[in-house]
């Protein structure tokens, strides 16, 4: 007897300072980090999300590329930091 093929809810996240864009989507048990996101549509949306650069998390944890999902896990796209949070923090600092 043949065991049918499960699928898992997940969500692809990727936030801007003005919107969050939040993708859903039922996908075959097995998929990876990045085949989600690819599958998301987000990537040709956003040009500037390198999957070589840009990290990727689940529920805020910073997982790999090659990280299986699990039924109802959340995919998160973290953009590059345009300053040092340290350096920020030294400038805010002196500037008192």
């Amino acid at each position: 007897m043949e065991v049918p093929d499960r699928n898992i809810d997940i969500e692809v996240v990727y936030a801007l300072p003005e919107k969050q864009v939040v993708r859903r989507m039922n996908l075959p048990e097995g998929i990876t980090v990045e085949q989600a996101v690819k599958l998301s549509g987000i990537l040709p949306q956003f040009p500037e999300i390198d999957l070589l650069k840009n990290k990727l998390g689940v529920y805020g944890r910073l997982v790999p590329p090659t990280t299986v999902l699990r039924n109802r896990d959340r995919v998160e796209i973290y953009r590059s930091l345009r300053i040092d949070p340290k350096e920020s923090r030294r400038k805010r600092a002196k500037s008192r």
